[in-house]
């Protein structure tokens, strides 16, 4: 459900920034929730150049992304990111209960052709806590937890399963509109990265089609699949609807059409997963 995050800086400039930054020396941080394989350093004037993306020229787009992960700050393994988070509420522990007890997470659970992951826990906490839904949007009586991710292999479709909370709400008892069209976008876009070269892709259009109110304090999936291909284009569907019980039909609550794009400037970035 993730895309990277772009500013307009030249590769030049940008190492230009980050050699200034190990001249002066960073502001350290600590955060809590890291692992050795995520270390923090002293790179906080770095973090944020990175964290927020640049449109990279050239050789500036690896070596930023080298020197992240030469600090520890590397993406964790889809395997990993099953086992990083820990619910420490009672909110969360019962969502985490729900999904996992669930029969259609059992159903995708047993099928070889899908790789489950849990994609905000990929990222280092660093990293994450500038992500709007890795990080803003992350927490108690929000996205509860973060969604399970089952994604086909060659970006050919993708199902996501999470818990929303009473506090992202429009109108009281509803969750706002916008939430569920970044889930579609994040969700959409994420389903056809493998369809792509280099595995990343930026959304051109995205149309939203809001079936019914999603009810607050609901589990929802995200079903997504990659409809049409050319080039650096992908063309794709999905739908979020109500996690339904065995032998009931799901109720559908929004509907999109995205079109994605890889830019050019990715044949400069190492791929990542």
């Amino acid at each position: 459900m993730f895309s990277r995050q772009h500013i307009g800086r030249t590769g030049r400039q940008l190492g230009r920034s980050v050699q200034r930054s190990w001249a002066e020396g960073a502001q350290r941080r600590a955060y809590a929730s890291e692992t050795p394989n995520a270390k923090n350093g002293g790179f906080g004037r770095i973090l944020r150049l990175a964290a927020f993306g640049a449109a990279f020229g050239g050789a500036g787009a690896a070596a930023m992304w080298q020197t992240m992960t030469s600090r520890g700050m590397g993406f964790y393994s889809d395997e990993a990111s099953l086992t990083r988070f820990i619910a420490s509420d009672e909110q969360a522990r019962m969502a985490e209960e729900t999904i996992n007890a669930h029969p259609l997470v059992a159903e995708l659970r047993a099928r070889s052709d899908l790789t489950e992951s849990r994609p905000h826990m990929k990222m280092p906490a660093s990293y994450r806590q500038r992500s709007l839904t890795g990080g803003a949007l992350l927490g108690p009586n929000r996205l509860v937890v973060p969604p399970y991710l089952w994604l086909e292999a060659g970006g050919r479709s993708l199902v996501a399963v999470t818990y929303v909370g009473d506090d992202l709400c429009g109108h009281p008892g509803i969750v706002h509109g916008g939430f569920l069209a970044t889930m579609l976008d994040e969700g959409l876009a994420h389903c056809c990265f493998g369809a792509l070269p280099h595995n990343i892709a930026v959304t051109a259009n995205l149309s939203i089609d809001y079936r019914k109110p999603t009810p607050a304090g609901s589990f929802l999936v995200l079903r997504a699949q990659t409809v049409k291909v050319e080039g650096r284009k992908a063309w794709v569907k999905g739908h979020i609807e109500l996690l339904a019980k065995p032998g009931e039909k799901p109720t559908i609550l929004a509907e999109a059409n995205g079109l994605f794009v890889s830019p050019k400037y990715a044949a400069m970035l190492p791929r990542m997963s």
